[in-house]
């Protein structure tokens, strides 16, 4: 899953850039409001976490212009603000959800994949469940027919985003786009590599490949 982050304080984003990419986030960082404004509605972000107190444009005002051009991504606000009337202005604003600083790192996580999960329709679980798999994030393996399976970290990516989109035809592209930050070099060619490596785990037919279309995530059978 590919998110943006706007904060323009540099320990913090330092801090969530480690953890965010030790949880197999993809994750491009911003600290100015005007360049967000222009990078979040044109690159595909899967969520955006974004922080009130910017320079160049402020956070309420940025996340406005998102929503008055029908970005329809999550966003989460980050802010040191508690009162209730910045809350109110934020969720008419757009916003989706909200977390005060300072936040333990594990809050962000659940919050994260509870918006991820509510953006695709999908019950808030304890565990990402689809298809006949369940994901346990926290430990990065998934457990197939009773049995837990460990994963690379690119195939706890793939699978993941593939579990977000079960039965949704992905291109090769679409794909790299969402599990990959901006500045990382995509290469088909690996997804296919990832792609086989799942099927050698799972199952040749968890994941269906449409010559010139690209993937279909299955599950397992019945």
């Amino acid at each position: 899953m590919r998110l943006l982050l706007v904060e323009d304080h540099v320990p913090l984003a330092d801090e969530l850039l480690a953890s965010l990419g030790a949880q197999g986030y993809a994750v491009d960082w911003l600290a100015d409001g005007r360049d967000a404004v222009h990078q979040g509605a044109s690159e595909p972000y899967d969520l955006i976490i974004l922080d009130l107190g910017l320079p160049g444009k402020p956070g309420l005002e940025v996340l406005r212009q998102w929503r008055a051009g029908a970005l329809a991504t999550p966003v989460l606000i980050l802010t040191a603000r508690s009162s209730w009337a910045e809350r109110i202005d934020g969720l008419k604003a757009g916003a989706d959800d909200y977390l005060t600083k300072p936040f333990h790192p594990e809050e962000l996580q659940l919050r994260i994949q509870a918006l991820l999960r509510r953006s695709k329709g999908l019950a808030n679980q304890e565990h990402l469940q689809a298809a006949g798999l369940q994901l346990d994030e926290s430990r990065q393996c998934v457990l197939a027919a009773g049995e837990d399976i460990q994963l690379t970290a690119a195939e706890f990516r793939l699978l993941r985003y593939f579990m977000l989109h079960p039965q949704q035809l992905l291109s090769k592209s679409h794909l790299a786009e969402h599990l990959y930050d901006g500045e990382t070099e995509r290469d088909s060619n690996v997804l296919e590599v990832h792609v086989n490596h799942l099927r050698r785990k799972l199952g040749r037919d968890v994941i269906e490949t449409r010559r010139g279309q690209g993937y279909r995530f299955i599950g397992l059978s019945a």
